[in-house]
Formats: C-alpha cells, structure tokens, sequence
C-alpha cells in the first residue's frame, strides 16, 4: 500500500513538473537598438560671380581706349591707295599700301566685332557726279575685298562713296587728278557711351544667369 501511494505521489509530482514547463513563458529577446542617423553631406553654396569676374571673362563688342589708340595708329599707318584713270582694279603698289598692318588689324578686329572701318571710294573732277559716285563705289569695294582676304571680317567693312566730292587737290592736271583717285580708310566713330552702354549690358546678362 505504501509503495503505491508513493508511486502517485511520483506520477503527480511528475505531472505538475510537465505543467508547469509548458506554460512557462520563453524570455523576451533585447530590443534591436535602431542605427543612428547618418550626418547630412553639406551642400556647397552656389559660387557668386562677381562683377570682376565677368569683367575678366566676357570680351566685349568694343576695343577699350588703348585699343583703339592701336587701331588708329595701323590704319594711320595703311596709306591711301591710289587707282589709274577710270580704273577700280588694284595697282601693284595700292596692294602693298593695303598689305601695310592688315594682318595686325585682322587680328585686332576679331576680338571686336561690334567695331568696324569705313572704306572710302573718291574720284578726281572729270566726268558726271553720277558715274563717279559708281566708279568711287567700285574703289571702296575692290579694298575690301582685299582687306577680307587678309583677315578682316567683312561684317566689320562698310564702303562709302563720295565721287568727285571732298577733293585732297584742286588744281586742274593730272599730277592733281592723282591724288583725288583713292581710297581713304577710317574707324567708323563710336560714342564711347555706347561702348560703355554695350559693356554694362554684357555684365547684367552674364549676372543674372
């Protein structure tokens, strides 16, 4: 009786063991720390540019004065080229005249194209106003052209022709009639206004980009 009151006691004991395991209750896991927030890259401030600094950069339609001073010495030194009787076609030495700094002042001109030169055409007296308005015209255009095949951009060309107007002689002979028979070049003028005026509208552009 005694061995089987102790093997119930077992039987329980062993019971309430197994009860007690299944409902114990599993540890809980450590919370997973959430990773830190990365530091924000920092974004570099537009670059400003200054007034300078578009001053430096951006060429200009106009040669500043010392440039201009140095366009006018090599046209003051490109001599007036001079024509046979009611001839337009260069002489040998009209085209050495033209060859003198051409390519200087090519080169000069291509930095500037907003500037440009006047070329003049002028008769001597004899013959109608009309017909020498014509011939001087022809002059002024055969110097062009060979100006634009030396360099110089022919947008920054303009011809003129005065005929048998503003003589340089007036004596009545040919030694005269010579010297009327040309070709004159001269900067066109510009206002040193509009020089300024076209540099200040160049800076507002660029700025407000």
């Amino acid at each position: 009786m005694k061995v089987l009151s102790v093997a119930a006691l077992c039987v329980f004991a062993s019971a309430c063991a197994k009860k007690q395991v299944a409902v114990a209750t599993p540890p809980a896991h450590a919370a997973v720390a959430a990773p830190a927030p990365r530091a924000a890259t920092p974004v570099p401030a537009p670059h400003q540019t200054s007034t300078q600094e578009v001053a430096r950069s951006t060429p200009s339609d106009y040669p500043n004065a010392t440039t201009r001073a140095r366009i006018d010495e090599l046209i003051g030194r490109i001599q007036d080229a001079y024509f046979d009787y009611d001839r337009h076609t260069l002489r040998n030495d009209a085209i050495s005249t033209l060859a003198a700094d051409s390519k200087e002042l090519a080169e000069i001109l291509q930095q500037y194209p907003g500037y440009k030169l006047k070329i003049e055409g002028y008769c001597d007296e004899r013959g109608s106003a009309e017909y020498n308005v014509a011939l001087g015209d022809a002059r002024a255009k055969a110097a062009k052209d060979y100006l634009v095949n030396a360099g110089v951009a022919a947008s920054q060309l303009d011809t003129i022709s005065f005929g048998k107007e503003n003589q340089v002689c007036t004596e009545h002979d040919e030694s005269c009639w010579q010297k009327n028979r040309r070709v004159h070049i001269v900067a066109e003028t510009v206002s040193a206004k509009a020089a300024d005026r076209s540099s200040v509208e160049v800076l507002e552009t660029r700025s407000a980009r």
